[in-house]
């Protein structure tokens, strides 16, 4: 059996640089990953996936780093630090944190282009933020997002539960088989141990995710916003025929990137996402160093022909 025995480092609580106060009188920590260089050459507000935190970005910060970019990695309300953990909010708020936080960015770095970085559930939020007028933003990254619609009677159940008994605990236990999250076993443990990261869930967040999850992929032809979309072949919980189904959705000029052997997180994953994603936002007309251009089109050119329903 594995040693599971943590170390410092892997359970340690990074207080945040900054505590935020939205306009509703909530206060949002911030994590700062500052770029390597005299100059950010661009800021990138990055949103964590479900259960994580600010903490999310640890491994792919040094990338952005030394590429010129700070990121701004905020607790997403429920999560982390944030108010209402292991609670929800709703997508409105979500959303309009995300947007304030841009604001502020701006307020900030008033003449550095701000980028937004979404992962997972965190995806579905930039991808909101990306639908309204917040000119502010100058593109934005998806990373595996959970932008789908589980469909009925699925949501009617999950709605008529959470009414029932939002307070129902439910841990990784009540999902059946094996998921693999990354190849990144150095990142997996620093995730597990890490004191920010929710284990477990109740019914009424997850039905509130699943709320966001819809509005954002019914939401998707509005984008506004220069767009790149990464997604794994080997991703088990945003499965390939919900990815395929949003693909049709995004406005045509979407930048689509597909990682073969990539899993969910790609921010922790070791198959070339944050790669791709400094490429793109340095040098936006040149393929993707990791490949994922012509894989993407193959892969689109498979769901086409109706292998993803």
């Amino acid at each position: 059996m594995p040693d599971l025995h943590p170390t410092a480092q892997e359970t340690a609580l990074i207080p945040p640089d900054v505590t935020l106060d939205m306009s509703d009188g909530a206060s949002i920590p911030l994590r700062l990953y500052p770029a390597s260089t005299p100059e950010p050459r661009g800021i990138i507000l990055a949103l964590h996936g479900y259960g994580d935190s600010r903490d999310a970005w640890e491994f792919a910060a040094p990338t952005f780093a030394s590429a010129g970019f700070t990121l701004a990695a905020p607790d997403i309300r429920g999560f982390g630090q944030a108010p209402k953990r292991n609670g929800w909010s709703s997508t409105a708020r979500l959303v309009q944190d995300a947007r304030e936080q841009v604001l502020w960015l701006h307020a900030r770095y008033p003449h550095v282009p701000i980028h937004v970085m979404g992962e997972s559930m965190g995806g579905a939020i930039a991808l909101l933020l990306a639908t309204t007028d917040t000119p502010q933003i100058s593109s934005t990254i998806l990373l595996a997002p959970a932008a789908l619609d589980i469909g009925q009677p699925w949501e009617i159940l999950l709605g008529g539960m959470d009414v029932l008994a939002p307070h129902w605990k439910l841990d990784g236990s009540a999902v059946p088989g094996h998921r693999v999250a990354s190849d990144n076993i150095q990142a997996l443990r620093r995730m597990y141990f890490d004191p920010l990261t929710l284990h477990s869930s109740t019914i009424h967040p997850l039905y509130g995710l699943t709320l966001l999850m819809r509005s954002a992929y019914e939401a998707a032809p509005k984008v506004r916003t220069p767009l790149l979309i990464i997604f794994g072949g080997r991703d088990q919980f945003v499965l390939p025929p919900f990815t395929a189904r949003l693909l049709r959705r995004l406005p045509t000029g979407t930048r689509t990137d597909e990682l073969p052997g990539a899993h969910h997180l790609l921010s922790r994953d070791r198959r070339g996402a944050v790669q791709d994603t400094v490429s793109w936002l340095t040098e936006p007309d040149r393929l993707l160093p990791s490949g994922g251009d012509i894989a993407a089109a193959a892969w689109q050119a498979t769901a086409q022909t109706g292998s993803f329903p």
